[in-house]
């Protein structure tokens, strides 16, 4: 059955979230390149790639269904932050409203029973709870560090195992 209007418009402004979302940790990784921490750089440039599978992902349901996928421009991400603290914070913002969008086009595929975009986006509730596990985990800890530069290098060092097996 071919995707109803609704669920296509609800499903290309997810593929701009997600897609913003991967210019974002972009940007966090080049700031925090630019800052002398590699594996938070390589941890935010990781997540980046997650966020443009996740917006494929869409892509590739919405074209299976017979839609039209339509791109918007993205806007530019911030480049600074006042601490690593302060961008991972800013990462688990984006994960929040992420997650809300994801709920809104839930309840939508609920209401028009397209029970495809629900198993669909059944996926994308798991994972974002995951997402939304691992940023909070990292403000935390760098809570718990604070101002400890031996500290913020050791776990600088613990971010970079991301998709090392650590």
């Amino acid at each position: 059955m071919k995707i109803g209007k609704a669920i296509q418009d609800a499903m290309n402004d997810q593929i701009h979230k997600e897609l913003e979302s991967a210019y974002g940790y972009l940007a966090m990784s080049a700031y925090f390149s630019n800052h002398n921490y590699p594996g938070a750089a390589s941890w935010m440039r990781i997540q980046s790639k997650e966020e443009v599978g996740h917006a494929t992902k869409f892509i590739d349901f919405m074209e299976d269904r017979g839609g039209t996928v339509v791109f918007r421009a993205l806007s530019a991400p911030p480049v600074e932050f006042v601490s690593p603290l302060a961008a991972f914070e800013a990462a688990v913002e984006q994960e929040g409203l992420v997650s809300s969008s994801i709920y809104r086009l839930y309840e939508l595929a609920a209401r028009e029973k397209d029970y495809a975009a629900q198993a669909l986006l059944q996926w994308f509730i798991t994972e974002q709870v995951e997402e939304e596990k691992a940023s909070r985990q990292i403000v935390d800890t760098l809570r718990l560090i604070g101002a400890n530069t031996s500290g913020l290098y050791m776990f600088d060092r613990e971010l970079g195992r991301r998709g090392q097996g650590g």
